[in-house]
């Protein structure tokens, strides 16, 4: 202990710096590790036989864990916030990286590392696309499983499950649920203490996950559909188990649930741990930014079911409003499930679509996109500045629920937009230029980068048909959409490295 103790001090504080990055990355890769047993349950109780597969991910995970914290086992240092966005990073760097090597040794679907990286960055970021072109009705059940359970995983954020158990390991955690939280407003906690903040969060996802579990079975679907499908639905995730996705039951009462659960699960938990706590549904009425999420679907759907009804896309009205709404509340809330193809519906319907991708999901919930909360300050910031041309010398505060929002945080969102909308329009121009149409192209990266899955065209079940570096691109745009831009782009500029 001494050794280690002297080693310590003798570090520089920079070497220091990253020996606490690198503890935490080891202890976290270690407990990832154990997320490959439940696979192998799956496999042994259906007879299959992959297990193998991810007992060597478990295994590499487990090994490379134990050697990059086993050097830096007994230094303590409290991360700093610049720690938190590195190791958040390269975390889901990481996680990805060793959640890939299970897919890509069952050699079932993924043949090359590239589709099992993607395929596991899908999952872990709850984005849903996928590199299966067809195949998934006779897949093992385990490998689908594992696709689920990824999506659960990634759905609240593996960072804040870790954060629960972060103190019992030493290490503190509020850096890292700020830098893996999503939201304008990061400080907002449910409870005083953050390890509480993410078990409540985890307790309330867990309980909503077995509600909608059992939701399915009763609906009609099998057990095990019902598990994978119910993780999936409120992670917002949308791996299936079958090629149709929800289509193949055919059922208006599975689809009915799944847009239910998929709504609780793109808004906001904290309002589900407030309204639990105080047992009051009023709360959700009361939050402007829950308001305009409802608002927001009901103006989308109203256009959508109506031009589907009206251009005679389906035979009545009934089928144009279960067909629209469902496709609507799917795309909206970044899960991605289908029970039809929207490439080929009339006027501007598609792209109506792949715009709700960007807005439909609340700050606090699984969804991706900008988040509906940010649409609502950028609106109010954009109507005090139309009345300081009128009124140059007036002073308009901005506020939300009564309560003030500083200007730090409302500029703040003004280069989120910024960088969020650049993003889009470069990667899209990247993807241009690998051979997609625009609209294709557009539509898959409004789908990685707002974590949604599903685009349109040639990518609306799935990614097969891109190219290997269009495959990269898309990477790269799930793990900025899914760390909202700047907590990946903060590791790429030099003042982050500066001591």
């Amino acid at each position: 202990m001494r050794l280690a103790l002297t080693s310590h001090h003798t570090m520089s504080p920079q070497r220091r710096r990253f020996a606490a990055v690198q503890r935490v990355i080891g202890l976290l890769l270690m407990s990832f590790s154990t997320t490959m047993l439940p696979p192998i349950f799956v496999d042994l109780w259906y007879g299959g036989d992959t297990a193998y597969a991810f007992l060597e991910g478990m295994g590499l995970s487990l090994a490379v864990g134990a050697v990059t914290w086993w050097p830096v086992r007994h230094h303590r240092s409290d991360l700093k916030v610049r720690d938190g966005f590195l190791v958040v990073v390269l975390f889901w760097a990481v996680l990805s990286a060793f959640g890939a090597v299970p897919l890509l040794a069952t050699h079932v679907g993924w043949h090359t590392y590239t589709e099992a990286l993607f395929e596991s960055v899908s999952g872990l970021t709850t984005t849903g696309a996928t590199t299966i072109a067809s195949g998934l009705d006779e897949m093992p059940r385990a490998i689908l499983y594992y696709r689920a359970q990824l999506h659960w995983l990634g759905g609240m954020g593996i960072i804040v499950l870790a954060v629960a158990v972060l103190p019992m390991l030493g290490v503190g955690g509020m850096q890292l649920y700020k830098a893996e939280t999503p939201g304008p407003m990061k400080d907002n906690k449910l409870t005083p203490r953050i390890m509480h903040s993410a078990r409540a969060m985890w307790a309330i996802y867990v309980l909503l996950t077995l509600a909608c579990t059992l939701v399915y079975a009763v609906l009609g679907m099998t057990p095990f559909d019902a598990i994978c499908h119910a993780m999936s639905t409120l992670s917002t995730g949308g791996f299936s188990t079958h090629d149709a996705s929800i289509g193949y039951y055919h059922s208006v009462g599975i689809e009915a649930a799944a847009m239910i659960f998929m709504l609780i699960g793109a808004s906001n938990f904290t309002l589900h741990y407030l309204a639990w706590n105080n047992r009051s549904l009023s709360l959700y009425w009361h939050n402007t930014e829950f308001r305009a999420y409802i608002a927001i679907y009901l103006l989308i759907a109203g256009v959508v079911c109506a031009t589907l009804y009206l251009r005679g896309s389906y035979a009545d009205l009934g089928t144009s409003i279960r067909e629209g709404l469902f496709a609507v509340v799917a795309y909206g809330t970044s899960t991605g499930f289908a029970i039809d193809n929207p490439s080929g519906w009339p006027l501007y319907t598609p792209l109506l679509l792949v715009l709700i991708t960007f807005v439909g999901s609340c700050a606090g919930g699984t969804g991706g996109g900008v988040k509906v909360i940010r649409l609502v300050l950028f609106l109010k910031q954009a109507g005090r500045e139309i009345r300081h041309l009128i009124h140059p010398n007036a002073e308009v505060p901005i506020k939300v629920e009564n309560k003030l929002v500083s200007d730090t945080v409302v500029y703040a969102i003004g280069g989120f937009f910024s960088i969020y909308i650049g993003a889009t329009i470069l990667l899209t121009c990247i993807m241009i230029g690998t051979g997609l149409d625009p609209l294709t192209a557009l539509s898959a990266v409004a789908g990685a980068i707002n974590n949604t899955g599903p685009g349109l065209n040639d990518v609306a079940a799935n990614v097969a048909s891109i190219s290997t570096f269009g495959k990269w691109v898309l990477i790269f745009g799930m793990l900025i959409g899914r760390l909202e831009v700047f907590t990946l782009l903060v590791i790429f500029t030099p003042a982050f490295w500066r001591r």
